[in-house]
């Protein structure tokens, strides 16, 4: 009896120790494969964490060989010859280049000479300005040297010019006239005139349009001869030519003085007039040279220098 309960107990252990093997079998089996295919169910080694490692060596191979096609090209780049750089009047028009032929480089001109040139390099079709440009060595930051004044040219300016006075009464010769006219004008924000006048009495009724008049150069001024009672006079030398001219920021004039069609001898009593009025006007805190250059030229045209002695 004892044996056969021996027996049995020996044959238990012998299934168990089978089962227990063929377990570790099939263990020692699936980390084989896992360790095969090198896959687990998350991390790094995981199906997204390994794709994600390729997708991100992919990139930085595609970044790396972009880099190196953009250094060979900025290396051929600096092989290729650099073209040089077209001076100014290399970039001007066929037309402009053939008038600056005419004028012989580096010269500094007479006032009469550059005036008789001046007509015949003008090669546009309408009736060109002729403008004149003066460099003066004043500071305009200072009251004294904010150089400003009117003349009337002996020649006109060859320009239709509006002229509206801003009185009680009609007055000759005027374009428009009458405040309540232009006020009403004022009002809605509309200019249909080049110079307005007024007479001193009337100039407290412009104060509230200052911000529309003044940026336009268009506010009456005692200087310039617009705030006057003698409204006639103003008129027609308004019509006959009166200018006003001042110096910019940067103590330069500039002025139109006539037009290509006056012909060399209109244009020379014109300017004339004008240098002779910016020379009157020298303030006397102004040491040394006070006329530092000249220059003239047309619309669209090549510029003269002119002599500063004239």
């Amino acid at each position: 009896m004892a044996t056969a309960k021996k027996t049995t107990d020996s044959s238990v252990d012998t299934e168990e120790q089978i089962v227990t093997a063929e377990a570790a079998v099939v263990v020692e089996e699936k980390l084989e494969t896992n360790s095969t295919k090198g896959v687990a169910k998350s991390g790094r080694r995981s199906t997204k964490g390994i794709a994600e490692a390729e997708a991100k060596a992919e990139k930085l191979e595609h970044q790396q060989n972009r880099t190196d096609q953009n250094e060979t090209t900025e290396a051929e780049k600096q092989r290729q010859p650099i073209k040089p750089t077209r001076s100014r009047l290399e970039r001007r028009s066929k037309g402009y280049r053939k008038a600056a032929e005419q004028i012989e480089k580096g010269k500094v001109y007479g006032l009469a000479d550059a005036l008789e040139l001046l007509t015949k390099t003008s090669n546009i079709k309408f009736d060109a300005s002729v403008e004149l440009h003066v460099n003066l060595g004043v500071d305009p930051r200072q009251a004294d040297q904010n150089i400003r004044a009117s003349i009337v040219l002996p020649q006109g300016t060859g320009k239709k010019v509006r002229v509206a006075v801003f009185a009680d009464d009609k007055a000759d010769g005027a374009d428009l006239s009458g405040v309540e006219a232009i006020t009403k004008d004022l009002e809605k924000g509309v200019i249909n005139f080049d110079v307005l006048i007024a007479t001193p009495a009337n100039m407290a009724k412009l104060g509230k349009y200052a911000r529309l008049l003044g940026p336009r150069g268009l506010m009456p001024n005692p200087k310039s001869g617009t705030v006057t009672q003698d409204v006639a006079k103003a008129v027609q030398e308004a019509k006959g030519g009166r200018v006003e001219y001042r110096v910019d920021s940067t103590g330069i004039v500039h002025l139109a003085v006539g037009k290509v069609s006056f012909g060399g001898n209109k244009l020379l009593e014109n300017v004339q007039m004008v240098l002779t009025s910016i020379k009157s006007a020298k303030p006397t805190s102004v040491k040394g040279n006070y006329i530092k250059a000249i220059h003239i030229t047309t619309t669209m045209g090549p510029s003269i220098t002119v002599a500063t002695n004239e």
